[in-house]
């Protein structure tokens, strides 16, 4: 007899919010994450503001209330915390899944702990809501793995009266950029392309559009980075090469999802988008019993995907399971 009716890899919004509904639903499950709970909201910059109001973030019918219009980092992981405490959800943290092995109704989630200690539970589905946060896009240059090189964007108070280079057109490269610039430091954005990407938030386009114009942020655009070294990011462009001095090169191009392990798992990806094969109804890949939820299922199109509309795919995956269970049960 399985430990478990359902595993939830990831334990974010989307992989909690899976538990919750398989716990109200009757069934036992048992959600691992190879971090800390909610560990990209953990990661994101430490003053961030969410673009969603608070409804948008809630998950297991339990309100999220906050003071502000819309909420922040702290108050979400806050929120995910008691969310996990109510509804007593069974978590592993800091403990990463190493390969599946079974099949439907007997898989055997293999995972070692952060002191190395292999464990193993059994499973009769299994549900994938790894998000893509911890995979940054890399630029592929000399020197992308030198200290002062960042795919993630903390926090400006030490960069004060310092040389940063920001790479990228998103909104975390255009979030970094001004909060860089607001306290103190001298940016610089690179972008590969022509324009800011269309995607940045409504009420920041305007305002780093403006700082650029003022000349307060400097922009390079259709500028690739060549290489990074200890004091300079070298990049060119239609005006040849050009060196910038950098206390700190932030990275900010983007995140994938771990597609090598979904293939793992023998779930076929489709080979441009990366989107992998599954029932839109049940949320099922082509491996019976492996179930994709959340950003993943975008492939990727990370942008496709959030917290608003990932939170019902444990909704979505529980449902059906619990029809097939009823309707084996009535034969």
């Amino acid at each position: 007899m399985a430990d478990y009716d359902v595993i939830c890899m990831g334990a974010g919004p989307t992989g909690l919010a899976t538990a919750i509904e398989a716990k109200r639903a009757g069934m036992r499950a048992l959600v691992i994450d190879k971090g800390c709970l909610c560990n990209s909201i953990y990661h994101y910059p430490v003053n961030m503001v969410f673009f969603t109001t608070p409804e948008l973030l809630e998950i297991g019918d339990l309100p999220l209330v906050s003071p502000a219009e819309k909420p922040g980092r702290v108050e979400a992981l806050k929120y995910y915390r008691k969310a996990a405490e109510h509804y007593e959800l069974e978590v592993r943290l800091f403990e990463l899944v190493l390969r599946v092995e079974g099949s439907d109704g007997n898989f055997t989630v293999h995972t070692r702990t952060e002191e190395g200690a292999p464990q193993s539970y059994q499973s009769r589905k299994v549900v994938v809501a790894t998000g893509y946060y911890d995979l940054p896009n890399e630029l592929k240059v000399p020197g992308e793995d030198l200290p002062h090189v960042s795919h993630y964007y903390t926090e400006p108070h030490a960069f004060w009266n310092q040389d940063v280079v920001v790479v990228g057109g998103k909104n975390s490269a255009a979030d970094a950029a001004l909060d860089l610039y607001r306290n103190g430091a001298r940016v610089t954005l690179v972008h590969r392309d022509a324009h800011l990407g269309q995607s940045i938030k409504y009420w920041v386009k305007p305002d780093i559009e403006n700082r650029i114009k003022a000349g307060q942020i400097q922009a390079l655009f259709e500028t690739r980075v060549m290489e990074i070294t200890p004091q300079e990011a070298i990049v060119s462009n239609h005006g040849g090469e050009k060196r910038l001095p950098a206390k700190q090169v932030f990275a900010l191009t983007g995140y994938h999802p771990d597609f090598q392990f979904i293939q793992s798992l023998g779930v076929h990806l489709d080979p441009v988008t990366c989107k992998p094969a599954l029932d839109p109804n049940t949320l099922e890949s082509n491996v019976p019993g492996i179930h994709l939820a959340g950003v993943v299922i975008g492939g990727r199109h990370t942008g496709e995907i959030f917290i608003e509309n990932g939170r019902f795919h444990g909704k979505q995956i529980i449902e059906a399971l619990n029809a097939k269970r009823m309707t084996a049960e009535s034969h």
